[in-house]
């Protein structure tokens, strides 16, 4: 698996599995009807933020991050990242090393901290992935999440120092 810089000709790639993840409603906070050109404009980060695919060695895309700042000004010193797996290719590894990248890009671009602001408690894969890479619950929003079959659920802020 190689990650690389993500380009606009990715989109149409990302667009179908990003599409099917958002319009699920259970791991995002996205409107559930969000179109293809208003989510590559939110997905696609211009520098000094990224956006990267995780792609196979036939080039299939399967999956994708983005980084940023989590906050601007005295804030921009916290780094966050959001990622989406190809339904078709989870459990297979896409995720921890999407997120290990990121990591990786933080600390080099000389963030003290990773912060994730909205992870939905019932996403226990991702709540275990992070976890399993050091990052901690600090605190969680009591009902912060409508998710379509379980009601409402927490919304989980998590945080590693880099």
């Amino acid at each position: 698996m190689l990650i690389r810089e993500a380009t606009s000709e990715d989109w149409p790639a990302i667009w179908p599995f990003f599409h099917e993840i958002a319009a699920a409603g259970e791991t995002f906070t996205y409107p559930l009807d969000l179109g293809r050109e208003q989510a590559a404009g939110w997905w696609l980060l211009e520098p000094p933020h990224r956006t990267v695919v995780a792609v196979s060695d036939d080039g299939t895309v399967l999956g994708t991050a983005k980084m940023n700042t989590n906050h601007m000004g005295n804030g921009a010193h916290i780094a966050s990242a959001s990622y989406m797996v190809d339904p078709r290719h989870s459990g297979k590894g896409v995720g921890r090393a999407l997120c290990t990248y990121t990591i990786d890009w933080a600390r080099a671009a000389g963030f003290r901290a990773m912060q994730f602001n909205a992870v939905v408690e019932t996403n226990t894969a991702a709540v275990g992935l992070y976890r399993s890479l050091g990052f901690e619950v600090l605190g969680t929003l009591p009902e912060g999440f409508e998710h379509p079959e379980k009601g409402f659920v927490g919304l989980h802020i998590m945080y590693r120092p880099l």
